[in-house]
């Protein structure tokens, strides 16, 4: 049944509500007749048509409890409502960025917690919470290599390597970072081309933006091979942790020669994302990179307390106003602790047993 437009059931003289007193209360501001409209054409209707109009428009929109969240493959099509209990609390609602370190203690004890576990989670030194999204934690990833070979004084470097299967954003990326790309052929087995890789490694390289498993879906056959290769040639590897999920318990990034990851928490575990967003791009990086994260960095006292450091001369500066979405950090954090390591490793089991057709 089609819904009929709110001004379809107007009748005139029937109020939704009225404020008690309010003929009695006069103008708080006068303003000038040229500002002033008369016989304005708002609807007029009771609340029970409000209520039942809303209500129906409601159905037509897809929702957590009408079923999977339907955005393709950007998203883990699952977000449960412990989620948003916990990311609702009151410490958690209601905190505001400005407000005293002192005061914000268990804000910040969240995401120093969520930081080492997506440390631990993927075998890298260090992390950032700040990105907003996967394709800010692509940006943020290749400055910090930016920085790290300007550091080593390499930063002639300007060649990146990105196989053909790449999601868009890893070129875009670098060529927002001042690089050009150099495009890498899939072989015949769904693969990333090591004789390419091996033939265009050379002092001009800033490194590899490479995902695994790929956007075909097919766990890379010789990573260990192709990062050698390109750290021989003194680049640098970037993860694009897009498809983390997939591996998510049964190997870490960092074991594949990896130096700095990008994690899609709304694919991996269970944010939203989209048109039910915002998201988070958290990044994890080696100890060589760590002197370039983005500042302020979620850091420890000796005596327990928590603080923000700002004091970091080498970071790439700040990639986000404040500190990243916090209410989906919490949401992310929830969701690792709620399933625990092994509940984490099965729920990458369970995606990828069932066959495709």
């Amino acid at each position: 049944m089609t819904e009929p437009l709110i001004s379809e059931i107007s009748r005139p003289g029937r109020p939704g509500h009225r404020l008690p007193g309010q003929d009695d209360i006069p103008p708080k501001y006068e303003l000038s007749s040229d500002l002033q409209r008369d016989a304005l054409p708002l609807p007029e209707v009771s609340e029970l048509d409000l209520m039942r109009h809303t209500v129906h428009l409601s159905t037509k929109n897809h929702s957590i409890d009408s079923g999977f969240y339907p955005l393709g493959s950007c998203t883990m099509k699952y977000n449960p409502k412990i989620n948003e209990d916990i990311a609702r609390l009151p410490g958690f609602l209601s905190v505001h960025p400005h407000q005293p370190e002192s005061t914000v203690q268990g804000a910040l004890e969240v995401m120093w917690e969520l930081q080492h576990i997506l440390e631990a989670i993927t075998g890298f030194d260090a992390a950032t919470l700040q990105p907003a999204a996967g394709a800010h934690g692509e940006l943020c990833g290749m400055l910090m290599i930016r920085a790290a070979l300007r550091a080593r004084g390499q930063g002639h470097r300007t060649k990146v390597l990105i196989p053909d299967s790449a999601h868009g954003t890893n070129p875009a990326t670098a060529a927002m970072c001042g690089f050009y790309t150099v495009s890498v052929p899939t072989d015949e087995h769904g693969n990333v081309d090591v004789s390419v890789i091996e033939r265009e490694a050379d002092d001009q390289t800033v490194g590899l933006m490479l995902t695994n498993p790929n956007t075909l879906g097919l766990f890379e056959q010789r990573i260990l091979e192709v990062t050698e290769l390109v750290h021989r040639a003194g680049g640098l590897v970037y993860g694009d942790g897009a498809n983390l999920n997939a591996i998510l318990g049964a190997v870490k990034p960092r074991e594949m020669g990896i130096d700095v990851l990008h994690i899609n928490v709304h694919k991996t575990f269970s944010t939203p994302h989209g048109a039910g967003g915002p998201g988070d791009g958290p990044v994890v990086v080696t100890r060589e990179l760590e002197p370039f994260l983005p500042v302020p960095v979620v850091s420890k006292h000796p005596d327990g307390s928590f603080f923000l450091d700002f004091d970091r001369p080498s970071s790439i500066g700040k990639l986000k106003a404040f500190n990243g979405h916090f209410g989906i950090l919490a949401r992310a954090l929830t969701y690792i602790l709620m399933q625990g390591s092994d509940g984490c490793a099965r729920s990458a089991r369970r995606r990828y047993s069932t066959p495709t057709t």
